[in-house]
């Protein structure tokens, strides 16, 4: 089977640079899927999982945090606000943020609590507790 170069980047780090053939995405207008040849894409990407297969047979997820998907000639590069591996997630913490947010929304009778940023967060510790998990 055919395959393309996958680039993972974060303003941090590259996450993965590899060969595959096959990737499935979260796009902000719904999850789409890649393959060898496909046409030339620019889209942005929602809080979600990233799955893709590497051409040895291994399968790979990933858990990100918004961000733009380009897809080239016989190249995809994913620019993500975070990506995290499904091994590397800590759990623990995840599901620690997720309380942390959720609290902050109980408490809202506070004026200070930014309820969309802790609506974000708790999207992230899910998505984060579901690849991981």
């Amino acid at each position: 089977m055919a395959g393309f170069a996958l680039e993972i980047v974060t303003p941090e780090k590259t996450v993965y640079s590899g060969q595959i053939v096959s990737l499935q995405a979260p796009g902000s207008e719904g999850s789409f899927g890649i393959m060898a040849g496909h046409m030339p894409l620019l889209t942005s990407l929602q809080i979600g999982a990233l799955r893709f297969a590497e051409e040895g047979g291994n399968e790979a997820w990933m858990a990100v945090s918004g961000g733009f998907a380009e897809v080239g000639q016989e190249r995809v590069t994913i620019l993500a606000e975070t990506a995290e591996r499904a091994d590397e997630i800590d759990v623990v913490r995840a599901e620690s943020s997720r309380q942390r947010a959720e609290e902050r929304l109980a408490s809202r009778e506070q004026e200070d609590v930014d309820v969309v940023r802790a609506q974000m967060a708790i999207s992230r510790a899910l998505n984060r507790l579901k690849v991981g998990g």
